[in-house]
């Protein structure tokens, strides 16, 4: 009897192991559900039609090139590149945040680098 509890408690010990090791399970959120969570963060800023329309086209187009590059680093096989992957997100960040500014207030955009943009990364557990 005790043989069986102890194999049961491993058995049990790595599948729980096993499921945890794998990470992320579930698919990454598609471009129109990351608009969709950026428009409710920016509800705040009570925007007309136009403008919202505007953040809309920019944050699609932010999102599609993020999801192009990541596929094509996964394509490419290999290890990533992690300095020229740096560097293309601070050059697409820098150009979404410019375009945001033509659109938002000076408060606006303050909020929007303060409180919206970090909460909207994705959060990593700290690997060592």
């Amino acid at each position: 009897m005790k043989k069986q509890v102890a194999l049961s408690i491993l058995v049990l010990f790595v599948t729980i192991t096993s499921l945890m090791a794998q990470g992320q399970s579930g698919p990454r959120m598609t471009v129109a559900e990351r608009v969709k969570t950026v428009n409710e963060k920016l509800a705040d800023f009570k925007l007309d039609a136009v403008k919202l329309a505007k953040t809309d086209n920019i944050f699609t187009a932010y999102y599609t090139t993020l999801q192009e590059d990541r596929e094509a680093m996964r394509n490419a096989g290999g290890a990533p590149d992690k300095e020229v992957m740096r560097s293309k997100m601070l050059k697409l960040n820098i150009g979404r945040d410019e375009q945001l500014k033509l659109i938002f207030t000076d408060e606006q955009f303050k909020k929007w680098k303060d409180d919206i943009e970090p909460v909207m990364r994705p959060q990593r557990p700290n690997r060592q």
